[in-house]
């Protein structure tokens, strides 16, 4: 049977997509039409990501399952038309890039490069940064993203403790949970890496009160979710201490505004959501590999759960 694959992703994602696709097909031996337009009830499975104008998923009575192209899947999951299986974009590469922004900038933290990028002429004299045993690395988010990031700082030597919302015990990571433990991982962590989804429950984690908690110089780094942080808060934190200076990859609106402050502070380092990119080859097979699970029988990998929100 040729299988319906409906693609709706953003403008333009087709063209780049569907070379891709249809290799992963072939090499996975399905049959299938990959379209951008089909009737709704001869559709097997949707490719989506939000930038698409879909949003009324209930005439799609044959679809199997929703594929996203995006790890993050706050922008869908809460429609309540979405009654298929979904699945979150958990790539390889993506993982792997996120691992590498994540170290770079703690690196660039640990030993204060920014010093000597920006010193004076003549300016020669500096503390030498402790080695990377001595120095504490804290994440709040311990999912596949985190856990991999956590997993390549403490093969540098770091200290690396985490925060998740549920237990967690993970090897060389002190892991904590709950308010209390969300707290203490905020007193201890020299840097802090913030790689939660977004939700109902971690909207402002981090507002005045948490950053109330943060260790003297903090050095933030947040590449998971915007709406994570009380940009209100962040700044009074940036100007009143605790935090020293501030990473961001994500924000609420995107791109960010050209006025925002961040865009001005000399404390904030803005890139603009480069941290972890979906690789349009690996995201195919990973797209592709899900499909031939479920044709096979086999449950639908990354499947997000409802109730909890990714």
């Amino acid at each position: 049977m040729t299988l319906t694959i409906l693609f709706a992703a953003g403008e333009g994602d087709f063209a780049e997509y569907a070379p891709h696709l249809k290799d992963a097909l072939a090499e996975a031996g399905l049959e299938a039409a990959l379209v951008t337009e089909a009737p709704p009830e001869s559709v097997d499975y949707i490719i989506y990501a939000p930038a698409n104008p879909l949003r009324d998923f209930s005439p799609f009575t044959r679809c199997k399952a929703v594929l996203s192209l995006w790890a993050g899947v706050e922008r869908i999951v809460g429609n309540p038309t979405l009654t298929q299986p979904l699945a979150r974009m958990v790539d390889p590469a993506l993982t792997r890039g996120m691992v590498e922004y994540v170290t770079g900038h703690v690196l660039r933290y640990h030993l204060g490069l920014d010093a000597h990028i920006h010193a004076r002429a003549g300016e020669w004299a500096a503390e030498p940064p402790p080695l990377a045993e001595a120095r504490v690395v804290g994440f709040l988010g311990l999912g596949a993203l985190g856990q991999a990031c956590a997993d390549a700082l403490r093969g540098l030597g770091f200290q690396v403790i985490g925060w998740s919302r549920s237990p967690k015990s993970l090897p060389g990571i002190t892991c904590h949970h709950g308010d209390e433990g969300l707290k203490t991982v905020l007193q201890q962590s020299e840097i802090l890496v913030t790689l939660l989804p977004h939700t109902s429950t971690t909207e402002n984690l981090l507002d005045a009160r948490r950053f109330g908690f943060c260790r003297p110089g903090l050095c933030l780094i947040n590449p998971g979710r915007g709406a994570l942080i009380d940009e209100a808060a962040l700044i009074d934190a940036l100007d009143a201490g605790p935090v020293q200076h501030a990473t961001l990859d994500v924000f609420r609106t995107e791109p960010l505004p050209e006025d925002h402050a961040f865009w001005h502070h000399p404390k904030v380092t803005v890139t603009p959501h480069i941290a972890a990119a979906t690789r349009t080859e690996t995201a195919a097979r990973v797209i592709v590999g899900n499909i031939a699970r479920v044709e096979g029988g086999a449950p639908l990998l990354n499947e997000v759960c409802r109730a909890r929100g990714y």
